[in-house]
């Protein structure tokens, strides 16, 4: 199937509005649509340039604008005046663990920030294509003989993180039903890694760190559960892929797509791979070792997806294997660590 998603004579004139730019998708994904002539904007509830678009020099060919989604005035304000021929919404609270600390202000900026951009939107009613980041977590917890997660599963989520997301996407559905009729595709995908996520208490960048002897590793759980984990590149892909689709056929406003590489990795099975790549058995060994006794908590024990609707709608599936995305991942730490002390990022 050819990708008319990556023709540039279609985004030279299109304007993309990023929610949520500041963050790890949301500046990959910029990357990717300057490349593609795309004239990009950004709203943020910070004024402060994200590191990764300082470090990957295109902040000064953003339009970056501070609004708090949780405030409809500014937010209708914004909407309003600008230009917006696609939205892709990415802006979120999207640490597991602030949220089992903090679920009052999860639940406002996932559930309040998304209900007033599409209520904007909806009011502007000259958009073309919208895409709502939804999660894999939105569905809650199936036993490992129900995984891969498919598209009608029923939402069940327990956890307030993974509640707030499948709000979000319910409030996405009622927006693009036959009522309002905006064009929203609705996307749960698996874990995103890669360059740019600034989130050190991820995994990945967790491990990595450990790797380069910044800090010392530890385990939230026995390593045992299994996550998927989709490279940022393939996403940026996705995104792009969905939103040209959706501008130029208004038939798959209403759809919702899963997005992984239908394998479960065990958190140890990533671990172990990162100290493989950079020779490290010692350091493997020494995490190996912090596993006993420890139970993960308040978080899905097994979650992982599949791409079988996105291969058929649109012929799209990950380019990037496990091994590939993290060697590339672990070069880039090391050159942006160079420049950067972690530290800078820690909440």
């Amino acid at each position: 199937m050819p990708k008319n998603y990556i023709n540039k004579n279609f985004w030279r004139s299109k304007t993309v509005l990023i929610t949520g730019i500041n963050g790890f998708i949301g500046g990959n994904l910029a990357k990717y649509l300057l490349s593609l002539g795309a004239k990009v904007s950004g709203i943020s509830n910070s004024e402060v340039k994200n590191r990764y678009l300082v470090y990957e020099n295109i902040s000064n060919k953003i339009q970056l604008s501070k609004v708090d989604l949780k405030c409809f005035k500014d937010v209708s304000k914004y909407v309003s005046k600008n230009k917006i021929d696609i939205c892709i919404h990415l802006a979120a609270q999207v640490d597991v663990n602030v949220a089992k600390k903090d679920p009052f202000e999860t639940f406002e900026s996932n559930i309040r920030g998304t209900y007033n951009l599409l209520e904007a939107l909806r009011k502007k009613g000259t958009v073309k294509s919208i895409i709502i980041a939804s999660s894999d977590k939105a569905y809650g917890e199936y036993p490992l003989s129900k995984l891969p997660y498919k598209e009608d599963y029923d939402l069940k989520p327990l956890y307030p993180y993974d509640v707030s997301k499948a709000c979000g996407d319910m409030i996405a559905k009622s927006f693009s039903s036959n009522l309002f009729k905006l064009p929203i595709i609705i996307t749960r995908f698996a874990n995103i890694y890669g360059p740019g996520q600034l989130n050190f208490t991820a995994l990945i960048p967790d491990c990595i760190l450990s790797i380069n002897k910044y800090r010392k590793f530890i385990p939230r759980g026995d390593g045992s559960n299994k996550r998927d984990f989709l490279y940022v590149k393939d996403v940026c892909y996705l995104y792009t892929c969905l939103s040209y689709n959706l501008y130029k056929n208004k038939n798959y406003t209403g759809e919702v797509f899963n997005a992984g590489t239908t394998h479960g990795y065990t958190v140890d099975e990533i671990i172990r791979e990162l100290c493989k790549q950079t020779s490290n058995v010692k350091l493997y060994d020494e995490i190996k070792k912090k596993y006993k006794n420890k139970k993960l908590s308040g978080e899905i024990k097994h979650q992982f997806m599949n791409y079988k609707k996105l291969n058929k709608y649109f012929g799209w599936k990950p380019t990037y294997s496990i091994e590939d995305g993290l060697n590339e991942t672990i070069a880039w730490y090391k050159k942006f660590l160079k420049k950067h002390s972690y530290k800078e990022f820690l909440k």
